[in-house]
């Protein structure tokens, strides 16, 4: 068989990178004071660009660049200069640095979008904590959201290491601050309306433009007909996906009662791959086309985030999306290793801009699943006269999507030998082959999907780390994000076939137990699954929570729901102004106060 090839990294969508802009403060007094704390202050900010630089990349693989500004600022009009290349050379993150005590009001960032933090180096020879205390509070008076970064240690003036502390929120801080600069101007694309009444797949626009600076574009489902009835897609590219798919993508079990023919399989084959083709070209383009004479097609929607509403007026005449979903979310395909698509099953805008934060964050692909059923483990001894033991001791939920979920969730990677789903770039070809060889291709239920196709169906290895998450919005609160970090766990294959067997067993299923905490929804397992907002949830692997919580709160998005514990809780630092004891009340009242990050 064909070897997977890993593609190069490449941004596939219209506008530049974010980069971080690094801003070293200084005090402007000369004759003597600035003079002696300029190759000081410079330092810290070469320190923190390469810190940053080396230890971090975009999703799409490229590396994370940074600007330094061109002097040391001591004044408003170095502030200025600093703010004209910035905007000059793209930069969409702003960390401020500095060793000592400067004028607050007058070197701060004054931009309103810019996500932004402050660095005040530990050290007693020059007051740079006095300075951060400054510059947070004329910040949060300004209602300029900073986060505030200061070591834990006293340092030596002269040492130029970045304590551990101060690392892990520099790349807390930069990773979330850089997902919301990549999101602003981008584009949700909806493949259809909505599907079977569900609220989420009513996309709002107020949320994406005001909370995540995106746009909203739109296609009829029957642009796929018009593509695939005029040719216009790349006809080479065909061949090879069809090749590929024939060779990695095994049918499995029909459990339909009328079986189709094969030649109406291998129609459905046919018509599901130039599915997937002409969904990547309408969220990223394809050049191919303009040679063909369509250049208009050829231009895409620039949509980092797309959804497919199929069910139902599309899925009860042709085949369904299954595989143009798993596929697209997959980090492979007929064309090597590359990073996934992020696209919603049922054009669920809301769970796919959770899937999209998890990606951002991440870099790895994401699992969209119905939060489908609660076991307990009487019910589960009840059925299978077996008791769950280990992580699903005390009961699982079974999150099963309707027939299509990436194929990076079967857990066939490997991090340090453990199952994992990982960047793309560090998925090797025997990997990708795997989690392929690990996926059946079942001709689709007809009582769901009258006009056919394949479901991807798969079991997810257990002992994963894994974060669940979800927006929902709530008429006079505006969006609010759920989280759950928990694992995946493994059943015994008689008790996983009984249960299965109770629902749609064509379809990829993952065990999930939550991390309880014996408090509120964290109380049990069945206080989670009652208090998550809505029938789908965004899956994405590690314990990102934290992550989560800090591009929230860059973001304006408040938390209702999760079991990250307070020591890993990481916001600007106006929130404690909204109080210090009750975070998750803080948190909506800093969010309500501050408002949406691009409503302005």
């Amino acid at each position: 068989m064909p070897k997977f090839e890993m593609n190069n990294p490449v941004n596939r969508l219209h506008g530049s990178m974010p980069r971080i802009g690094i801003r070293p403060v200084i005090d402007g007094r000369r004759k003597g004071v600035r003079e002696s704390l300029e190759n000081q202050t410079m330092q810290m900010a070469r320190s923190a660009a390469k810190f940053l630089s080396d230890n971090l990349r975009h999703p799409n693989g490229l590396p994370v660049e940074c600007v330094i500004a061109d002097t040391c600022i001591g004044g408003a009009a170095e502030a200025s200069m600093a703010a004209e290349k910035f905007a000059r050379e793209g930069v969409g993150v702003s960390l401020t640095v500095t060793p000592c005590w400067c004028y607050g009001t007058e070197v701060m960032d004054l931009d309103p979008l810019m996500p932004k933090a402050v660095w005040g180096f530990n050290g007693t020879e020059r007051p740079g904590a006095v300075y951060l205390a400054a510059a947070l509070a004329g910040y949060s008076q300004k209602g300029l959201p900073a986060f505030g970064i200061y070591g834990h240690d006293v340092q030596d003036k002269n040492d130029s290491a970045i304590p551990a502390d101060v690392q892990e929120k520099l790349l807390r801080f930069a990773k979330a601050a850089l997902a919301a600069a990549y999101m602003k101007g981008k584009s949700y694309l909806s493949i259809g309306s909505v599907s079977m009444g569900i609220a989420g797949s009513v996309v709002d626009p107020a949320f994406f433009y005001d909370y995540l600076g995106m746009r909203n574009e739109s296609v009829d489902m029957s642009e796929l007909v018009r593509r695939i009835d005029e040719n216009i897609y790349d006809a080479k590219e065909f061949r090879k996906a069809l090749a590929w798919t024939k060779i990695y993508c095994r049918e499995g079990e029909d459990i339909n009662k009328h079986k189709s023919s094969r030649a109406r399989k291998d129609y459905e084959w046919e018509t599901v791959v130039k599915m997937a083709m002409i969904a990547k070209d309408l969220m990223a383009g394809n050049p191919v086309l303009a040679e063909m004479g369509f250049a208009e097609e050829a231009m895409g929607h620039n949509a980092i985030l797309a959804g497919f509403q199929g069910q139902r007026q599309w899925t009860d005449h042709f085949p369904n999306g299954d595989f143009l979903e798993a596929i697209l979310n997959s980090s492979f395909d007929w064309n090597g290793i590359r990073q996934p698509y992020i696209m919603a099953t049922e054009n669920d805008s809301l769970n796919g801009a959770a899937m999209l934060f998890g990606h951002l964050l991440t870099d790895t692909a994401q699992i969209f699943s119905d939060v489908r059923t609660y076991w307990s483990p009487e019910a589960v001894k009840r059925v299978t006269k077996k008791q769950l033991k280990g992580k699903a001791a005390n009961g699982i939920i079974h999150l099963i999507n309707s027939g299509s979920s990436t194929l990076d969730g079967t857990g066939k990677q490997r991090l340090k030998g453990k199952p994992a789903m990982k960047p793309f770039w560090q998925i090797t070809s025997n990997e990708a082959e795997a989690c392929l060889k690990a996926t059946k291709w079942c001709p689709a239920e007809i009582e769901y999907f009258r006009g056919g196709g394949f479901s991807s169906q798969f079991l997810t290895e257990g002992e994963m780390p894994v974060t669940m998450s979800r927006i929902n919005i709530v008429k006079g609160l505006g969006p609010v994000l759920q989280i759950a970090e928990g694992y995946t766990v493994e059943l015994p294959k008689d008790v996983d076939y009984i249960l299965q067997r109770r629902t749609s067993p064509t379809w990829p299923t993952t065990w999930f137990a939550p991390r309880l905490t014996g408090n509120g929804a964290f109380k049990d397992v069945y206080s989670v699954m009652a208090n998550w907002g809505a029938n789908h949830g965004a899956i994405s692997y590690g314990h990102i929570g934290d992550k989560l919580i800090t591009l929230a709160s860059i973001l304006r998005i408040p938390v209702n729901m999760h079991n990250v514990s307070a020591d890993k809780i990481y916001r600007p630092s106006a929130w404690n102004a909204f109080g210090t004891a009750d975070l998750e009340a803080a948190d909506y009242r800093a969010c309500r106060n501050f408002g949406p990050l691009y409503n302005k």
